[in-house]
């Protein structure tokens, strides 16, 4: 700690469902363990969800997909990165995600599932859990999945966060990291009387999306170590999974 300051950690986007190798998780884990961070935080979409996909219902590739077997792959997957964890455990804040939301949107469309589908099912009972689209800021960093404000400063729809990392950042006025898209996108701004940070880290994980053609591949993929952090300002370095598997994997 220098001067005051704290370290966060930032998990994007995990993606997992069924069928993936989740080594990547126990990597993270291991990883958190050796810098000891004082807050990490996971910015949602660890369940992916597959079986409540609005946008595949009707296509062949949507055949044999499981809400039971969604929520045990992200479970299992969950219990890999606390393992890797072992007994450390800073403060933990999970956003959920738009993935995660399915599962409201489908108790919302079928009352007769509430209860038996929900956010109950997900193994987050060591997280403090943050609602879909509701921010948290730690030490002067608001992070949300994704940040829905327009350009004229008015909530106008909840599908799609800001289009880049530096129009986010004036939009909020202040240090904001978001997940939700593939890729990273950094920009940095003096505001408030000093440097703040946009970000836009939406990818944690090895495996290749079915959607992206494959010249849609090619994006960044890693956690985000955020040291110095204090009233928004921090400086961030960028741990690739590339960089995780030559380190932890086995």
């Amino acid at each position: 700690m220098l001067g005051g300051t704290r370290t966060h950690i930032v998990i994007p986007d995990t993606q997992v469902r069924p069928g993936i190798k989740t080594d990547y998780l126990e990597w993270i884990g291991r990883y958190i363990v050796e810098r000891k961070p004082d807050v990490v935080v996971h910015l949602g979409d660890h369940w992916d969800m597959p079986s409540l996909s609005s946008y595949d219902r009707g296509r062949r590739s949507f055949e044999g997909r499981r809400y039971h077997a969604d929520i045990e792959a992200g479970n299992a997957g969950m219990a890999r990165l606390l393992d890797g964890m072992g007994k450390f455990r800073p403060r933990m804040v999970f956003l959920l995600g738009n993935h995660e939301e399915r599962i409201e949107r489908m108790t919302q469309m079928h009352p007769e599932l509430d209860g038996a589908l929900g956010y109950h099912d997900l193994a987050l009972k060591e997280w403090e859990v943050s609602k879909f689209l509701a921010p948290v800021t730690i030490d002067g960093v608001a992070y949300c999945h994704f940040f829905p404000r327009a350009a004229s400063g008015a909530i106008t729809q909840t599908k799609q966060g800001a289009p880049n990392a530096r129009a986010q950042l004036i939009r909020e006025g202040g240090s904001c990291t978001a997940g939700h898209r593939q890729g990273l996108d950094v920009a940095c701004l003096p505001l408030r009387g000093r440097l703040q940070w946009g970000m836009i880290a939406g990818s944690c994980y090895p495996h290749e999306e079915d959607y992206l053609s494959p010249q849609g591949t090619a994006y960044w993929r890693g956690i985000v170590v955020k040291h110095e952090v204090k009233q928004g300002g921090y400086c961030p370095m960028f741990v690739s999974l590339a960089y995780l598997r030559e380190r932890f994997g086995r």
